[in-house]
């Protein structure tokens, strides 16, 4: 039946058309591997987009999935459950926060943050609304996150965007200082590596001024580690690379284990400007989606599993950085553990098509570049495969 699906349906009938999408729709995942209708193998090293931190069908999370499910699926949050509060605890006993805010997505999770940040700027000034965001972000595209989102292609169509957003070169020191000036900031969000915008990482200069100024002017500084966190850099969080702690930080994609799930981290700084009714979500803090919360934040901030991260990742980033001796049109490669970016002289879109059908799934970024985003659990023996037909593809379109 699934076959018949897709050979006489074009799904493009029935959806919005906001993702350019081709193939036979995809059915199952086994660790590295997912499988579509027409039987084909991809090795994953797009997971998702950065969700699937523990590959696909984690014997964990499934075991996590069918035990809170056959407890309760949902409940409204005008109760706790003890999902969300065994979660909540991980999270502030491993993090800078000592309060947490559940919501479904990344785009939920800076939306949230903005208003925080917001209504905390409200108790200094009612003119404290500013937001400073960075060139090449992304945070997402609901209306307070795509207006920090500073690129313009996302937001073309979609004016007026609310007031009070400004933007700055990214790891402009200078540049960011004298915007900064102009206005009474609330909040300056940044990614500490930027994923969507060419895999970009922050110095770690650029973010000790952000911190110092943002402490000096009451300003919510806000991280966004939507893609860069949960272990993806080889430490819990990205953070913890430079020592520069936030005021506020925001999670999605991989927290949940692939289930819809977002979070705001904050300081009682932030948390104490915050009443009943300031902010709410239907099902935010799903208990399923805090069950599988749980068992990725157990497995994940394990030393161990963190080593090989790092492990796994230099040895990707070198088998990549081979690659550039061989391959003129790759500019260089960038990033951080297992979130690493090929950058070329002109744009991959069709280098991203011939790896998938080739068997290989990897994920365009923004300034001409490719991200190489695996599941955590990435082995060798996958690294080495997928550089191999990385390489193969190349060799075949330069010819």
């Amino acid at each position: 039946m699934e076959n018949k699906i897709t050979m006489d349906i074009d799904p493009e009938e029935f959806f919005v058309h906001t993702y350019k999408r081709s193939g036979a729709p995809i059915v199952r995942g086994a660790g590295m591997y997912l499988y579509d209708t027409d039987g084909k193998e991809y090795l994953d090293f797009g997971a998702g987009i950065s969700v699937n931190a523990l590959g696909h069908a984690h014997p964990v999370l499934q075991e996590a999935l069918k035990s809170q499910a056959e407890l309760i699926i949902h409940t409204s949050n005008l109760y706790y459950s003890k999902a969300q509060i065994d979660f909540a605890i991980k999270l502030v006993k491993h993090s800078f926060a000592t309060k947490v805010f559940f919501c479904n997505s990344g785009t939920e999770a800076n939306e949230g943050a903005i208003k925080f940040a917001r209504k905390r700027g409200a108790r200094i000034s009612a003119q404290k609304f500013h937001v400073l965001s960075f060139s090449e972000s992304f945070h997402g595209r609901t209306y307070g996150a795509l207006s920090a989102t500073a690129q313009p292609k996302f937001q073309t169509g979609f004016g007026p965007l609310p007031d009070g957003f400004h933007y700055s070169p990214f790891n402009d020191i200078e540049c960011a200082r004298l915007t900064l000036d102009k206005y009474d900031f609330a909040a300056i969000i940044v990614e500490p590596l930027q994923a969507e915008g060419g895999v970009n990482i922050a110095d770690t200069e650029f973010l000790k001024f952000l911190r110092e100024y943002a402490t000096e002017r009451s300003i919510a500084l806000i991280y966004d580690e939507i893609q860069c966190g949960t272990g993806r850099c080889g430490s819990l969080w990205c953070y913890e690379q430079t020592g520069i702690v936030p005021d506020i930080m925001t999670l999605a994609k991989p927290i949940g284990g692939g289930m819809p799930l977002g979070v705001v981290l904050c300081t009682d700084e932030t948390a104490s400007c915050l009443s009943p009714g300031d902010h709410g979500t239907t099902f935010g803090g799903n208990p399923v989606a805090c069950a599988l919360g749980s068992h990725i934040i157990d497995i994940v901030s394990d030393s161990v599993f963190l080593k090989k991260v790092q492990t796994n990742g230099n040895y990707l980033k070198t088998k990549l950085e081979g690659l550039m001796k061989k391959y003129p049109s790759i500019e260089g490669i960038r990033g951080l553990g297992l979130l690493l970016g090929v950058r070329f002289k002109d744009d991959p879109g069709a280098l991203v098509e011939r790896c998938k059908d080739n068997g290989l799934l990897v994920v365009k970024a923004n300034m001409n570049t490719i991200r190489f985003i695996p599941p955590l659990i990435v082995g060798l023996e996958h690294i080495d495969k997928a550089v191999e037909i990385f390489d193969n593809v190349l060799a075949s379109m330069q010819k």
